[in-house]
């Protein structure tokens, strides 16, 4: 049975055929063919290939089968006699894909394969998200009420801490 070793966002997977391996969030449709080629071992039970660091001309081709999320960590910051607690959650993202073919160097993919290829076009692309200015954004909002508090305070009268004289008459009877 043919396996190899791949690299992807950094990390090691081992492939075999017909396995589904969740990798690193990849910016891909399901159904588009993925292909690694930074594979840094290769076999096929009897010979085995390591790369230094990559073995040359070999490749992993696999399928998306879904885009998964794993289950949700909490993250909770305390620090005692502070008042300080901060709850936080996370959950990773991973792209599930199912693994067609392990390839050699200097093998060709069968016929069958090539009409999987996925449709030009097919991969997503990820495109710099442009955010369309607010009419007042929350910074905006947090200044507004900073300046009209401050506005409000020169505006009122100190008071002087004299007493008043209906105050004195009241006190001596």
């Amino acid at each position: 049975m043919k396996y190899a070793m791949f690299e992807s966002g950094g990390k090691q997977y081992i492939a075999r055929q017909g396995e589904t391996v969740e990798v690193d969030h990849l910016p891909l449709n399901v159904g588009v063919k993925a292909e690694f080629k930074t594979i840094l071992l290769v076999s096929d039970g009897s010979t085995v290939k390591i790369g230094t660091p990559f073995v040359e001309g070999a490749s992993v081709s696999a399928k998306v089968v879904g885009q998964v999320r794993a289950p949700k960590v909490i993250v909770f910051k305390y620090i005692p006699k502070e008042r300080y607690r901060r709850k936080k959650g996370h959950r990773q993202q991973y792209t599930r894909v199912e693994i067609q073919d392990v390839l050699f160097p200097g093998e060709e993919p069968t016929k069958a394969e090539r009409i999987d290829d996925a449709p030009a076009g097919a991969v997503a692309e990820k495109e710099p998200a442009v955010r369309q200015p607010a009419s007042k954004s929350k910074t905006a909002k947090k200044t507004s009420v900073k300046k009209a508090k401050s506005t409000s305070k020169s505006t009122t009268k100190k008071s002087t801490g004299k007493k008043t004289a209906s105050k004195k008459s009241v006190e001596k009877e």
